[in-house]
């Protein structure tokens, strides 16, 4: 199980279930003759996708970083998104030694099924149930809002089935923009990929690392116009990524991935190419 050290902080990535998207779609205006050459696609134009939730181990908290796909696909929508892997989090979790009881926080970059379809599970008699159960998990209002009151485009990834019994829940810590979670852990609100989207910073002992989650789904989108069609708000996505990405280089930071099938994080040189990774 990959794993890299910040300080005094330990990130694992766990198997949130893999499944293989349209190559275009996560490319959006890139022409397929540049961006294959980076990231292969099959004869259907359908690309490999990871879904890796990460754990953020401090001295005193455990926390995750989005949900993966869970473990209430059908049959039909582990078809249509090709899922190739199942959702293995609370397996990997269990390797670690950690139950899924332990866990403090668990915090939403944003709520697409691919990184929400976790926040509760089928249990052995088939009912649903908060995966953490003791966890406060945190997301922005602008996403809670836009997952009670979804547009046309949103319904189609925000699926009330991962949100049930958050809902009723005393788990559920809304955010109005930049927040610190615990030491060493920072929320940073966004928008972008979607209205509500936030990042994570984690830092120690002079040491950093950015989870940017959909801002940089893999080390191929750092060039700031390499974003995906998914991109809500497409024009904010390249201004973000032109503002963030070369302060976090300047200061050696790592870059943490949700959705690459090469690398689990990497650091970056002033000019995007990789000079480290893990």
């Amino acid at each position: 199980m990959a794993h890299l050290k910040i300080g005094d902080i330990e990130i694992h990535w766990l198997n949130g279930g893999e499944f293989e998207l349209d190559g275009g779609a996560m490319f959006g205006a890139v022409p397929k003759v540049l961006w294959s050459r980076k990231f292969p696609a099959d004869n259907e134009n359908y690309i490999k996708m990871l879904n890796a939730v990460l754990l953020i181990k401090t001295p005193d908290t455990l926390a995750l970083v989005d949900t993966g796909l869970g473990n209430k696909l059908t049959a039909k929508q582990n078809e249509i998104f090709r899922v190739t892997k199942p959702w293995r989090v609370i397996d990997d979790l269990a390797a670690l030694g950690i139950t899924r009881e332990e866990i403090d926080y668990v915090i939403l970059t944003h709520c697409d099924f691919d990184h929400a379809g976790g926040i509760n599970m089928y249990d052995g008699k088939g009912q649903t149930q908060l995966t953490f159960p003791r966890a406060k998990h945190l997301l922005q209002e602008k996403e809670w809002h836009d997952v009670l009151h979804p547009c046309r485009r949103s319904a189609e990834t925000y699926w009330p089935v991962n949100f049930n019994e958050l809902k009723e829940s005393e788990n559920l810590l809304l955010t109005d923009g930049d927040q610190d979670v615990c030491e060493g852990i920072r929320l940073i609100f966004t928008g972008g990929h979607t209205r509500g989207h936030q990042i994570v910073e984690i830092s120690s002992q002079g040491e950093t690392a950015v989870h940017m989650a959909d801002l940089l789904p893999t080390h191929i989108h750092s060039h700031p116009l390499w974003i995906m069609a998914y991109d809500n708000f497409p024009l904010e996505v390249i201004d973000l990524k032109e503002k963030l990405m070369p302060g976090y280089i300047k200061k050696g930071a790592w870059f943490t991935f949700y959705h690459d099938i090469f690398m689990k994080a990497c650091r970056f040189d002033e000019q995007g190419k990789v000079v480290e990774s893990c």
